[in-house]
């Protein structure tokens, strides 16, 4: 593909064009160090800060002024200076505390040393109870030999593994992501506030200077990991300073070093220890139930229902662990830098950036994908808040997507399950927090949450238990046949019931739940991806249809070069399409595999239902090219089989049985 039609484009100060030909001849180089490259990223930085996005032309000029060209780091350089001022950044800063060290109380996350020492005393406890009930159930010295001998294995191996997995890791960073070890003075010379930051806390707190590390990935991201605070590393990603200015990134760096003052890694690993000794009693009751006299059997197998038990809840302490140190790592940080706005700020951006190089690169990256519980922040979250900050012209726009973070009970319930807190809770915290220092709040969560009061709660809360008994509809078809079943069984004399009402129930209940889940698209309205991300009612299981118009830059599947999801962009964000092949698996294998690559490119406008997750998505019905390609996708079909494949065999067992009972009479 030629650089001059968008060259030309420019000239002619055709900025939408040039940047949609622009953007395409930088995904499809090859070279990247090629002057051609360079000069059409510079004509994009022009091409945005023409069109409003300054946000997208600073990250751009940051990422050339590291490029390597003389030429093109002069000129962004100079570049830079202008874009900063410019009026039309989407997040004005406000000033911050007079001084730094100012003691907070905790605005989310409860008490660190509370949540701490209950998760690992409730854990040790489930451990202890498990070990003296195998002990009791137990005949054989053998075999409570065995247990104690697995649970000192489990122990002695975590144990090794605590102390040198900070090495393994070294290993596993330089061979996937090539890390490069770097001093304090480098780390200075991108971000100086940082290195004041890393400086005080480590003389404040007593502590070793973490090793530092760089990985060469334009993602914004940021992990701590070690043994031991003297031995912890603190590694970033290059995009954490191309998207964010100094006072952000000191803030992340604040943020990781308060994991390492709080012992995060040593906790969190004593905890996870814990859980997997009880998957361990699991299994060891499970196998000694299979053997043994009735008793020894009917013990085992009721202590090996009880250690499963355990090992789920300890499985969600560990998580809400996870979470409540998040919290206290952003608390952490706000106290130390005296600047929780530019850690709200620095959250937003780092979903921003992640929205970014999404839309740059074909395939998602995997240094989010494999450092997604390590990382700051939680990258499939980032959807949301990175398109409102890209379009946004004022924050409170931005804030509105965290209306579903805060308000919707599917927040909640998908958060029981992450290890990190969703961002509109945590950016409420920090805004918190930059009130009781008497400073002004950049993102005004306060009138987010006085929106959120006036959303219908009944409509809220009403959906989501709605929703739940929907979902659960083909089991509640199942269980109501059955019963009708023996009823009718009873009232007729007609043993067909019984056996036949279960399947028709079953298949009544998945239509129900397929005819709800993706309801009728005929009057689908044509929306944008903000519009659709800022709703708070949105569901994970209700299909919302609509329509959005955009470009299909690549495929959405993490590490698959035959993935069949889609990446749509439009004028405001980001959304994953989710395709379904009537073939199942093996048809997205194929459509993958032959289909994709030739349509990453195209402009589409998509037909589908929108759901929103920590992640959003669309499940996708149809995909029509303005070339005239046209791809449908068939997310019901294999529900509509199942439901009539129940329902025939339940009619048929029902006119056999039936049939077979009154040629008997």
């Amino acid at each position: 593909m030629s650089l001059q039609p968008g060259l030309d484009a420019l000239k002619l100060k055709q900025y939408p064009e040039a940047i949609q030909l622009l953007e395409q001849f930088c995904r499809n180089s090859a070279e990247t160090r090629s002057n051609e490259y360079i000069q059409a990223q510079m004509g994009l930085v022009q091409a945005y800060n023409a069109t409003g996005q300054t946000p997208k032309a600073i990250a751009l000029c940051r990422q050339l002024s590291a490029s390597g060209n003389p030429q093109a780091a002069s000129w962004a350089t100079k570049a830079l200076e202008s874009l900063n001022q410019a009026p039309s950044n989407p997040v004005q800063k406000a000033g911050r505390a007079a001084q730094t060290g100012v003691k907070l109380a905790m605005a989310a996350g409860g008490n660190l040393a509370l949540a701490s020492g209950v998760t690992i005393s409730l854990l040790f406890g489930m451990v202890l109870v498990l070990v003296l009930a195998i002990s009791l159930i137990v005949n054989s010295k053998n075999s409570s030999l065995g247990l104690g001998i697995g649970v000192v294995i489990t122990l002695l191996f975590n144990t090794a593994v605590f102390f040198i997995s900070p090495w393994i890791m070294d290993l596993v960073q330089g061979w996937l992501y090539k890390t490069r070890w770097v001093t304090l003075a480098e780390i200075a010379s991108k971000s100086p506030e940082t290195a004041q930051v890393i400086q005080r806390v480590c003389q404040q707190k007593n502590l070793k200077e973490p090793r530092l590390g760089i990985i060469d990935d334009q993602n914004p991201t940021a992990f701590t990991y070690g043994a031991l605070p003297n031995g912890a590393r603190l590694v970033v990603s290059q995009g954490l300073f191309t998207y964010l200015d100094d006072d952000e990134i000191a803030t992340v760096y604040a943020h990781e070093l308060g994991h390492i003052v709080h012992w995060d890694f040593a906790v969190m690993t004593v905890a996870s220890t814990l859980v997997q000794i009880c998957y361990l009693i699991y299994s060891f009751a499970s196998n000694l139930g299979k053997g043994g006299d009735s008793k020894v059997k009917d013990a085992a197998g009721t202590a090996a229902l009880v250690a499963y038990f355990f090992y789920l809840v300890g499985t969600y302490l560990v998580l809400y662990l996870s979470r409540t140190r998040e919290y206290f790592a952003d608390h952490f940080a706000a106290e130390t830098t005296g600047n929780p706005n530019a850690l709200s700020r620095a959250l937003v951006k780092i979903a921003y950036g992640i929205v970014e190089e999404g839309e740059r690169t074909k395939q998602p990256s995997k240094l989010i994908e494999g450092t997604r519980a390590l990382g700051i922040y939680d990258h499939k979250a980032a959807a949301g808040t990175g398109n409102a900050y890209r379009v946004a012209a004022e924050p409170s726009r931005i804030g509105r997507v965290f209306l579903w973070d805060i308000f919707n009970p599917w927040g909640w319930w998908m958060e029981l399950n992450s290890t990190h807190p969703l961002t509109g809770k945590r950016v409420r915290a920090l805004s918190t927090y930059a009130e009781k220092m008497g400073i002004e709040v950049e993102f005004d969560m306060a009138r987010v949450v006085y929106e959120g009061k006036s959303l219908d709660k009944g409509r809220l809360y009403g959906s989501f238990i709605f929703d739940i008994a929907i979902y659960t509809a083909p089991t509640m078809g199942l269980f109501a046949g059955l019963i009708a079943g023996i009823i009718l069984t009873a009232t007729f004399k007609e043993l067909g019931w019984v056996f036949a009402a279960p399947f028709l129930g079953l298949g009544v209940g998945i239509l129900v739940k397929t005819f709800i889940m993706f309801p009728n698209y005929n009057n689908a309205p044509a929306v944008d991806v903000l519009s659709l991300m800022s709703d708070p009612y949105a569901s994970p299981l209700r299909g919302k249809p609509a329509k959005l118009e955009g470009n299909l830059i690549g495929r959405g599947d993490a590490g698959s070069a035959f993935g069949s999801d889609l990446k749509l962009q439009d004028k405001t964000g980001l959304m994953y399409l989710r395709y379904a092949s009537r073939l199942g698996p093996l048809g997205n294998f194929f459509f993958g595999m032959k289909k994709v690559q030739g349509l990453v490119g195209m402009q589409v406008t998509s037909l589908g239902w929108f759901r929103r997750g920590v992640a959003p998505w669309m499940d996708l019905i149809q995909l029509t090219s303005d070339s005239g390609t046209v791809v449908n996708s068939y997310h019901r079909f294999w529900s509509f089989i199942l439901a009539g494949l129940s329902i025939i065999v339940g009619v048929a067992l029902l006119f056999i049985l039936n049939g077979a009972s009154r040629g008997g009479i």
